[in-house]
């Protein structure tokens, strides 16, 4: 792998005595991690049902490393949901942000999911996420793994951040900003990366960077926090963005971040003018720690302010309420749903019904694609339940279901789309829809028919 000379240049003069040992972190072997899905079990016990040899991150409380030799994106448990598979320095920024039940978080550059997923995780289904991410090819891969994880209370847009300032002006109490940057801290891991750092250089995203912010802290509530990070290096895009902010909003302060005895202080010295409490951001170099290069910095908006969070289930005076309970099929269904959903907020829209989150401000005109859960399709006076509704699930919350070993060769053969033989696992023919478990973790559905299972599995989301 040949790095650049500026690039070397820069990291010589960050790094000083420490720039060899940096060199040969290249020759390590990378680090695989999982993060395990707390909105549908402990970490606890998914150690107990691993099938892989898992270390413990030592500064995640729900973060692992694994083997390269293991292959857990292949294995059911991920395609329950159960974890996510991100690198271990990556998973620290979501996790250093102190997110509570009922906050009302902005994830603002969320693709792929990663920081999403934990973010909605540490919500518990309370309040509301907002994930977005201004490509829209790319807001569909968030899409499918927020709802991959359960998630009921998510906003998933694929938005510019001056669109979204004026209807979420001070609205959120907690945003992260996991920013575009150079990618200097993902040369060891993805070497394609240098290409793009040589095209653009760090000038192209310093900008960018600083536009981003510039609407992000309008949308941030006074005595709200926001954690702002990079997976790259350079002062300029770190802690030059990070003073940037500070001029642009005087009431910011820099927090502490919870430590870790390999995460190594900011750096005043790197940028002019720079200020002591820089030393509180969080930087994470590959030769000091099991992961890749990251920079983290925990701010807030002034001084905590007192927060109303609405607590109670709304009034039944939602226009919807009464068309809902007139659609047979969906009513008879929900009977054998053990979901806590306020029925005020679950609303029609074309052949959809959507369980949608609470609080959220009109946002006509802005490009979304999916505010709440997904309940399924309501056609011709019939319901057929969403793929995202089975993963909001488990399998003593529905009436029928269908719970394979998950070393049943069945589980593969329903990932892939296939038929399934059930004859052994019921005593009585299977009616209606039924949902597909491995162990007690839904996959999706599929339509009885006696002693057979027509799988029902979302096409797009099937085992290749």
């Amino acid at each position: 792998m040949e790095l650049p000379a500026e690039f070397l240049a820069q990291m010589q003069e960050l790094l000083g005595t420490e720039y060899d040992a940096y060199l040969e972190s290249f020759q390590a072997v990378r680090e695989y991690g999982l993060r395990v899905n707390t909105l549908k079990l402990t970490p606890e016990e998914f150690t107990q049902i691993s099938p892989f040899a898992l270390e413990s991150i030592p500064w995640i409380g729900n973060g692992y490393f694994y083997s390269g030799a293991d292959r857990p994106g292949k294995h059911p448990y991920y395609f329950g949901g159960l974890y996510y598979l991100q690198e271990p320095s990556a998973m620290t920024p979501a996790n250093r942000l102190p997110i509570e039940p009922g906050d009302k978080v902005l994830d603002l550059c969320a693709a792929p999911g990663g920081k999403s997923t934990e973010l909605a995780a540490k919500l518990q289904g309370e309040g509301v996420l907002v994930s977005n991410d201004i490509s829209n090819s790319r807001a569909k891969a968030l899409l499918k793994n927020l709802e991959l994880f359960g998630v009921q209370n998510a906003v998933i847009m694929s938005e510019s951040p001056h669109k979204m300032a004026g209807p979420f002006t001070e609205y959120f109490d907690k945003i992260l900003i996991d920013a575009p940057c150079s990618g200097e801290g993902m040369f060891r891991k993805e070497p394609s990366v240098i290409k793009s750092w040589v095209q653009n250089g760090t000038a192209f995203y310093e900008k960018l960077q600083r536009e981003i912010v510039t609407y992000a802290l309008q949308m941030l509530k006074p005595g709200g926090m926001l954690v702002y990070s990079t997976c790259t290096f350079n002062p300029g895009e770190d802690e030059g963005t990070v003073m940037y902010m500070l001029e642009q909003c005087p009431e910011l302060k820099i927090l502490p971040i919870e430590g870790y005895e390999g995460f190594c202080p900011g750096r005043p010295d790197v940028v002019e003018g720079g200020r002591e409490d820089l030393k509180n951001c969080v930087r994470i170099f590959p030769h000091k720690m099991r992961g890749e290069g990251h920079f983290v910095a925990l701010l807030q908006k002034g001084e905590p302010a007192e927060r109303w969070y609405s607590t109670g289930k709304q009034k039944q005076t939602n226009q919807y309420t009464k068309e809902i309970e007139s659609l047979e099929a969906f009513t008879d269904f929900m009977k054998d749903v053990s979901l806590d959903l306020d029925r005020g907020r679950i609303i029609r829209r074309g052949d959809h019904l959507m369980y949608v989150p609470d609080g959220v401000p009109e946002l006509k005109g802005l490009r979304i694609l999916r505010s709440g859960l997904l309940l399924g399709e309501y056609k011709k006076n019939r319901f057929e339940p969403s793929q995202a509704l089975a993963m909001a699930l488990r399998a003593d919350a529905y009436a029928h279901s269908i719970c394979l070993p998950v070393e049943d060769e069945r589980v593969i053969r329903y990932l892939k789309g296939e038929t399934l033989e059930v004859e052994d696992l019921t005593d009585h023919p299977l009616k209606g829809w039924q949902l597909v478990c491995a162990g007690q973790y839904p996959l999706g559905w599929a339509k009885g028919t006696g002693t057979s299972l027509k799988n029902k599995y979302l096409a797009g989301w099937r085992w290749q």
